[in-house]
């Protein structure tokens, strides 16, 4: 923003200086011109008396004296021509007398008593003033004088006055450039100590409050209400989170309780009555799986992470090792296919999580002498099939909702599973969708952002530094 705002005053000032200098050197270039030409006029107007009057009187030897004389003070050229238009004197060394210049324009035009003041070129390509004045009295015409007087010496005025404005109009920029940029520093501290606040809060922890001391009012004001609302919001979170810790260690001790004062009752019970006090062992257990998927959840959502780079190769074979015990029991076999995909982006522990949570819900679905297969697709994609019953597309669309639970569901699950799966992909910046598996089953494809590789240390990816522990 600081560039932006220098480059914005800048151009400004850019844009105000053209205004007023480009018609200013302009009107000082027609000026200067003008006033050369009036000039020449009025001097080559001047030397047509005198050489009129001397070639009346016949004084014809004085004209290269006062045409050179003339030459030599002002630099220009000086012609005279009698009546018939023939050279007789000529202020340049290299000129010739005796020729004749009636047919030229100007001449012509001088032998009938008219005058001419023009820009052309001479003889040697050069630009050049040129006036012609007729040497006359009343309408006797005696001769004629051409002065001509090189352009030069007035491009060098002009070129002098563009320099002084291009010279003064660099000055006023650096100026107005320091003056912006010191603005523009003023203007974007409160900006940049909010965006790094912002990012911090983001993170979960604000550190360093933005700076409420610096920059116009207003920004000082948003700095201080910004700390405000989010001093407030972390004490919010601390609260939150103190609770859900507090409530995970309150509330197993009850239920565990619970479970074993109605577990001491079955030799007391009528056996008919064994399966009521089994079914309600079951549901205090299925209280406790909830109580702890709620916690779970609770701390999740209150915990803001940052997603980092972790080896979704590694993490499968870990996890995949670890549930292969528990499938053989239930003579399930888990497979891995697919090429390898490598590091992929996702919050510390979330990956973990992810695997046992859809592996978990495989493997309550699959029949025995069934297989889960976890394929591997490039670009950070991940496939849980199971062979089980499926799901219907109504079931489907609803699966992610909290403590919902399908109608024909034979299992004790409490609902939590797939949202908290597809809280830890969202915040991991990925994708989940269910889909019907080939067959008979449900197809869990996970889509999470691959880590683009960098050909740095020999051309290998960078590893994760950090080994977070799988959150239970």
């Amino acid at each position: 923003m600081t560039r932006r705002l220098l480059l914005s005053y800048v151009a400004l000032a850019l844009l105000v200086l053209a205004g007023l200098e480009i018609p200013l050197g302009y009107i000082y270039a027609r000026g200067e011109t003008a006033r050369a030409s009036q000039n020449i006029e009025r001097d080559a107007a001047m030397l047509a008396e005198i050489t009129e009057e001397n070639i009346e009187k016949g004084q014809l030897d004085e004209l290269p004296d006062a045409a050179g004389d003339y030459a030599e003070r002002t630099g220009g050229r000086v012609i005279v021509t009698d009546k018939q238009g023939i050279v007789l004197a000529d202020s340049d060394p290299a000129g010739r007398t005796g020729v004749s210049l009636a047919a030229q324009p100007d001449i012509a035009r001088a032998l009938r008593n008219q005058p001419t003041v023009t820009t052309t070129k001479d003889s040697n390509g050069t630009d050049v003033l040129a006036a012609t004045m007729p040497g006359s009295s009343g309408t006797t015409i005696r001769g004629t004088l051409r002065l001509t007087y090189p352009l030069d010496e007035v491009s060098v005025r002009v070129h002098r006055i563009w320099g002084a404005l291009a010279l003064a109009g660099a000055c006023v920029l650096t100026a107005v450039a320091l003056v912006a940029f010191s603005m523009a520093r003023w203007i974007t501290r409160p900006l940049r100590t909010l965006e790094a606040a912002t990012t911090q809060l983001a993170d979960g922890h604000l550190t360093n409050p933005p700076d409420a001391t610096t920059g116009p009012p207003e920004l000082r004001r948003l700095a201080a209400s910004f700390t405000r609302t989010a001093t407030r919001l972390q004490q919010l979170l601390k609260a939150q989170q103190a609770f859900a810790s507090e409530a995970s260690h309150q509330l197993k001790t009850p239920l565990t309780a619970l479970r074993l004062r109605l577990e001491n009752f079955e030799s007391h019970l009528d056996p008919r009555a064994h399966g009521s006090l089994e079914e309600a062992v079951g549901e205090v257990e299925r209280l406790g799986r909830m109580v702890q998927g709620l916690l779970a959840l609770a701390r999740l959502e209150n915990t803001a992470t940052t997603p980092e780079a972790v080896d979704l190769d590694a993490a499968l074979a870990d996890r995949v090792a670890m549930w292969e015990s528990l499938a053989a029991e239930q003579y399930v076999a888990i497979d891995i296919t697919g090429p390898p995909v490598g590091q992929v982006w996702a919050i510390p522990g979330a990956l973990e999580q992810i695997i046992d949570n859809l592996v978990a819900n495989a493997l309550r679905v699959s029949p025995p002498s069934s297989s889960i297969t976890l394929h591997r697709v490039p670009g950070g994609v991940l496939h849980i099939v199971d062979q089980g019953p499926g799901m219907s597309e109504a079931d489907r669309a609803r699966a992610f909702d909290r403590f919902w639970r399908a109608s024909d569901s034979h299992h004790d699950g409490t609902g939590l599973g797939l949202p908290i799966v597809r809280h830890l992909v969202d915040a991991s910046g990925g994708a989940i969708t269910l889909h019907p598996a080939p067959g008979t089953g449900l197809d869990v494809a996970v889509r999470l952002r691959p880590v683009a590789r960098q050909r740095s240390h020999g051309g290998r990816a960078p590893r994760s530094t950090s080994a977070p522990a799988r959150a239970r």
